[in-house]
């Protein structure tokens, strides 16, 4: 990646490696993904139980999100577990 500053060229290295992710959405993502497995759900099957986009449920087991309460609170009732259930990690 070059950065052009006035006239100088600073070249910069991109880094290849993933970015730093939060460990509580780590651990949040692998528990909602291991709840969905324990109740042999597939991840479309618990976006349409939790009225989400299946894509946001990946997302959300691979740590890329940050979702709301109200999107926990689907995700719980997807899952047919208490809120308190998806934080037992």
């Amino acid at each position: 990646m070059l950065i052009y500053l006035h006239t100088r060229c600073i070249i910069t290295q991109k880094s290849n490696s993933m970015p730093n992710k939060n460990k509580l959405l780590i651990l949040f993502g692998k528990n909602i993904s291991k709840l969905r497995k324990e109740k042999n759900l597939s991840q479309e099957a618990l976006a349409q139980k939790s009225d989400l986009h299946r894509t946001h449920i990946g997302m959300i087991e691979r740590a890329e999100r940050n979702i709301t309460l109200l999107n926990i609170e689907k995700l719980a009732k997807g899952l047919e577990v208490s809120i308190d259930e998806l934080f037992r990690f």
